[in-house]
């Protein structure tokens, strides 16, 4: 990739594996957030995984989700939080991605607070959990308070294609004091749909369903048929190149 056109844009994959990891680095992505538990929309991975990672020539952030469900967390669960961070850090990791909310679903200032501190100086992305708020430009103004870097966010929609009026206002509030990374159902065939919000980093997952050589499982360990048995996902080379030609094309353009 061109060190010039890099300056332009910044890609991130949701990598949920050291495997998607080197394919997002082979594309030519800028960064990953490293998870686990795609299933249950991200957890954090394992410290071995995060360790490989960042062996690698690629920038590493790791979300830091104890567990899929809500973002309301328990003492004890907050306390796994902090202590996530705090070995992050000694692994070397570039950045931080994490978040609470209260039940209301407005930002536990406090907590959250807490985080961007612990995490210092590391940056800090405050995640999808801001999709959940209703008055995205008050909890805007509240993160750049805060002393968060990015949010990472789909406006409020089930994916950031559907909302690009929202996007270009928060684009807009944030006043360059905050990045908005469009992230959520991002695909090579639509992004062109966020490329006048004014946004200049997006955040996609680009897997693809890596199909097992196993044999048939003879019986169901998860008792579910949403989610497959012995199927997987892992990030995608192509998708992930075509998406970096289209924001080349379009960024070259407006430079």
């Amino acid at each position: 990739m061109d060190p010039k056109k890099k300056s332009l844009y910044q890609l991130e994959i949701c990598a949920n594996s050291l495997q998607s990891v080197i394919n997002a680095q082979k594309a030519g992505a800028h960064r990953v957030e490293l998870c686990a538990g795609l299933w249950e929309a991200g957890t954090t991975p394992s410290p071995a995984t995060i360790k490989k990672s960042c062996e690698l020539d690629i920038k590493v952030f790791v979300l830091i989700r104890p567990r899929g469900g809500d973002f309301v967390y328990t003492d004890l669960e907050f306390e796994l939080i902090k202590e996530d961070i705090k070995i992050c850090k000694s692994l070397g990791v570039d950045g931080i991605v994490s978040g609470v909310l209260k039940p209301d679903n407005t930002i536990d200032i406090e907590r959250t607070q807490t985080l961007i501190e612990l995490s210092k100086p590391l940056p800090f992305t405050f995640h999808r959990a801001f999709d959940l708020i209703e008055d995205q430009e008050a909890a805007l103004k509240q993160l750049i308070a805060l002393g968060a870097q990015r949010i990472l966010t789909s406006g409020g929609e089930t994916s950031a294609p559907e909302a690009q009026h929202q996007l270009k206002k928060l684009v807009e509030t944030s006043n360059d004091r905050i990045i908005i990374l469009a992230g959520g159902g991002i695909k090579s065939n639509n992004i062109n749909k966020l490329l006048k919000t004014g946004c200049k980093e997006f955040h996609m997952t680009a897997n693809a369903i890596v199909k097992s050589p196993a044999a048939k499982a003879p019986i169901m360990l998860n008792a579910s048929t949403i989610i497959p048995e012995q199927n997987y996902k892992a990030s995608n080379l192509e998708e992930i190149i075509n998406v970096i030609h289209e924001l080349d094309t379009f960024f070259s353009k407006h430079d």
